[in-house]
């Protein structure tokens, strides 16, 4: 059937589906005329929807713009994912995502060099370290989680136990004083240090140094005693952070302590979080660019959260993470993620291979969670009930 400017398009049985390879990877501008007209007639249909690569319309490697755009239902690529695939907002018009081996060179990909990598089960396992059969906990160090203010207690059981469960061999809690009870009660493996102050944390009266890592943030609240427990833990602690949830929106409020963080520090940003802090981004492909701007300028990681969260590090690498789910969208979901990187990182392995392999194993739990509960009935104590290193089968 051949097309053509001001003829009548064909009609469609609503129950064919329609093949949408009208355009391929190399587009790089709007689309114009007779084109478009195609794409949004396609679009005012009802019928399943496959594009073979990429989405006509949709540019792999740039921001696509007000244009018009194939909305698939399923998108065919071919070897690779493109960046364009791994965006949020392009979801809407890529549908669910397969990639298809057509037989190039396995090897040619590690013959070019890129800004960009997918963290995959290889990924993972080329960081992972096997435990020696005479080890102790003291090879595997002491973390330190400070969470939790009065009502929000959740968040740091699920930081601590999630820290627990990631490997470290010690792991202390710095907690409201009237929130001992919960945590001893909830996670027993646990050590408590008691702030002074019942219902928020207000002060840390000893060394710090001794801790393998830190990670501080969970459900600790904004109140000006804590603002400055931040600060002090910045200004004291030499060795690389886990900065979540309401220390990043502490930071926000004094950006000058921005440059107080130690090198190689962790931040973990959702998208809002990620803007009171570095500035809005009128699109995913900018946002991608501001973490790896600030990230090589700051010297630190950023692990930007999302369905693929994205990593960038200080050496200018950025990584996409290929497991999770929409069932992952669920409170104490973040704080899980801080205690698995805290864990991680008090273990020695280097702060991006902490964070690499923390977004993998948060993702593989949820993965595992939402299998045996379903996405919407699964809660984030779940994600800490099925992380799991290697699998056995």
């Amino acid at each position: 059937m051949e097309l053509n400017p001001g003829a009548p398009l064909p009609a469609f049985s609503s129950s064919g589906i329609i093949i949408d390879a009208l355009l391929g990877t190399g587009l790089n501008r709007p689309i114009e005329g007779f084109t478009g007209e195609i794409i949004n007639y396609i679009n005012s249909l009802s019928n399943q929807v496959i594009a073979i690569d990429m989405p006509s319309g949709l540019q792999s490697d740039a921001y696509s713009g007000a244009t018009p755009i194939i909305e698939a239902d399923h998108t065919l690529t071919f070897q690779n994912f493109k960046l364009g695939l791994l965006m949020p907002r392009n979801a809407i018009y890529f549908g669910q995502v397969q990639v298809l081996d057509i037989g190039l060179d396995p090897h040619y990909p590690t013959t070019v060099g890129s800004r960009y990598e997918l963290i995959d089960q290889v990924l993972f396992q080329s960081f992972y370290k096997p435990r020696k059969n005479y080890a102790h906990k003291g090879n595997f160090g002491h973390a330190l989680i400070i969470a939790g203010s009065y009502g929000k207690m959740g968040a740091a059981v699920l930081s601590t136990k999630a820290c627990l469960r990631s490997g470290a061999g010690l792991v202390s809690a710095h907690i409201p004083g009237e929130g001992i009870n919960i945590m001893q009660i909830s996670a027993p493996e646990a050590m408590c240090n008691a702030d002074s102050e019942a219902k928020i944390i207000s002060a840390i009266d000893y060394a710090l140094a001794g801790y393998s890592a830190i990670g501080i943030g969970p459900g600790i609240g904004l109140h000006p005693s804590t603002q400055k427990l931040l600060q002090f833990v910045l200004s004291n602690y030499k060795s690389p952070l886990v900065l979540d949830a309401d220390a990043l929106n502490i930071l926000s409020e004094n950006k000058n302590w921005l440059n107080l963080i130690p090198e190689s520090s962790i931040l973990t940003p959702h998208p809002k979080e990620f803007s009171r802090l570095f500035g809005e981004a009128s699109n995913d492909f900018e946002r991608i660019e501001m973490a790896m701007e600030q990230a090589v300028h700051l010297k630190i990681i950023i692990v930007l959260k999302g369905h693929r969260t994205f990593i960038a590090t200080p050496a200018g690498k950025g990584y996409f993470n290929t497991t999770g789910n929409a069932g992952m969208a669920t409170g104490g979901s973040g704080d899980v993620l801080t205690g698995i990187i805290t864990g991680l990182l008090a273990q020695q392995y280097t702060p991006a291979e902490a964070a690499v392999m923390g977004v993998y194993l948060h993702g593989s739990g949820g993965d595992k969670a939402a299998a045996r509960y379903g996405m919407e009935a699964m809660i984030a104590g779940d994600l800490i009930e099925s992380l799991k290193f290697i699998d056995a089968d």
